[in-house]
């Protein structure tokens, strides 16, 4: 079988990889600086111990890939590709059916929507309707209290000033009735009492009308209101059943994906069984057991071998590589001798600038200490004669000091 095969290799390389594990620290007192660090130093480890299990699983994986013979010749897992094919295809069609239930109950709330603004419509066109009716047949403006104020035909129903002495038009001004003169008392008090019944029966009918109106729109709007009631129980019993539908539809579409897995699954076993004794049987009858060194040789010539079958180089490759490496360590040798003699010349051509360089800078000074003696000598000989002008200036040409009367022989005339 392959298994033993491989465990050796991992095992091999496990125990590669342990020598490079970090090795435990001592852990430190508690509540100490150093009991942060080592925590983490500690995480640190951990982390790295398992990155280097991540690649030792790798690593495993991929050797169950290479030692495969049916995955090596063909190339690909063709079962996991079409199994990730078929599970695709059931995903786009659950998003499919998803997403036209969606839409249905979104078009249903939209139709529902839709109906409850038209019965909102329909119950403020009504209104406006009764509103408008009201006021045409009991609001009419001739029969408001103020309509005489505003009446366009008021000078043609006027009558004249006066039609007789028992005029009630008649005022002080018009010196036709006096006050004391109210000789149609009982035919105006009476007036107006039958004119006061008029209004209050005028106005109970109108409020009975009034309410029988309202209590018809009541009526009606209770009516509307059941008749969408019942419009919208009849759509969700109908949502509940389509429902009930797609449920018992799901249910079998799951029992029918369940048996075709557990059979995809057994016949998923029995392949692998039967590629288990495929590849004990190629491993036993193979090169790689045998150990046969020419299973190593590449197709593009002897000089080039395949890493996965080669078992390691001969005596002559071996001393081959030595040479290699010594004449390699004498060359480094030689270069290193050359830079040596290099930087020592260097070094010389140094020193020998940097003596130059004093030399040049000692003249100078030199020179320059010179140079300043000789300005020193002048410029002493430039103060002793600066003295000596002083002097003469002082004693000899401004001795002659002007006096009183030197003064007074100016501004005596007046020219």
């Amino acid at each position: 079988m392959a298994t033993p095969c491989v465990v050796g290799l991992v095992a091999g390389s496990s125990a590669g990889r342990a020598a490079l594990l970090p090795l435990p620290r001592a852990a430190p007192a508690p509540g100490s600086p150093l009991g942060a660090m080592s925590r983490l130093g500690l995480q640190r480890d951990l982390q790295e111990a398992a990155a280097l299990e991540r690649r030792r699983q790798r690593e495993l994986q991929r050797q169950s890939r290479i030692f495969n013979a049916r995955v090596r010749t063909i190339g690909v897992d063709k079962d996991a590709l079409d199994t990730q094919v078929k599970d695709k295809k059931i995903q786009e069609a659950a998003e499919k059916a998803r997403n036209e239930a969606l839409a249905n109950e979104m078009k249903q709330h939209d139709k529902i929507m839709c109906m409850l603004e038209e019965r909102q419509k329909n119950d403020i066109r009504n209104i406006n309707k009764a509103i408008s009716e009201f006021q045409k047949n009991f609001q009419k403006p001739e029969t408001r209290r103020e309509f005489d104020l505003s009446d366009p035909q008021a000078l043609k129903k006027d009558r004249p000033a006066r039609l007789s002495d028992n005029d009630p038009r008649c005022t002080v001004s018009g010196l036709q009735k006096f006050m004391g003169e109210d000789l149609n008392y009982d035919q105006r008090m009476k007036f107006q009492k039958e004119q006061l019944r008029e209004w209050s029966l005028q106005q109970q009918r109108d409020w009975k009308n009034a309410l029988a109106d309202q209590k018809f729109a009541d009526d009606l709007y209770d009516k509307n209101r059941i008749e969408l009631d019942q419009k919208t129980m009849e759509q969700q019993q109908k949502e509940e059943e389509n429902r009930r539908a797609v449920c018992a539809a799901t249910k079998d579409f799951n029992r029918t994906q369940a048996a075709e897995l557990a059979e995809r699954k057994k016949l998923e076993k029995n392949q692998k069984m039967k590629d288990d004794m495929d590849e004990i049987s190629s491993l036993l009858q193979g090169d790689l057991l045998s150990e046969n060194p020419e299973q190593a040789v590449s197709s593009f010539g002897r000089h080039r071998v395949i890493t996965d079958r080669w078992k390691g180089m001969n005596q002559d490759q071996l001393m081959a590589i030595r040479y290699s490496q010594q004449q390699q360590v004498l060359e480094k040798l030689r270069l290193k001798e050359e830079e040596r003699q290099r930087d020592a010349e260097w070094d010389r051509q140094s020193i020998q600038a940097a003596r130059a360089q004093l030399v040049l800078e000692r003249h100078q000074q030199r020179q320059n200490r010179e140079c300043r003696q000789a300005l020193d000598n002048i410029n002493a000989e430039l103060s002793q004669e600066q003295k000596s002008k002083n002097i003469y200036l002082k004693e000899a040409a401004y001795s002659n000091s002007p006096t009183d009367q030197y003064y007074a022989q100016f501004n005596t005339t007046s020219r």
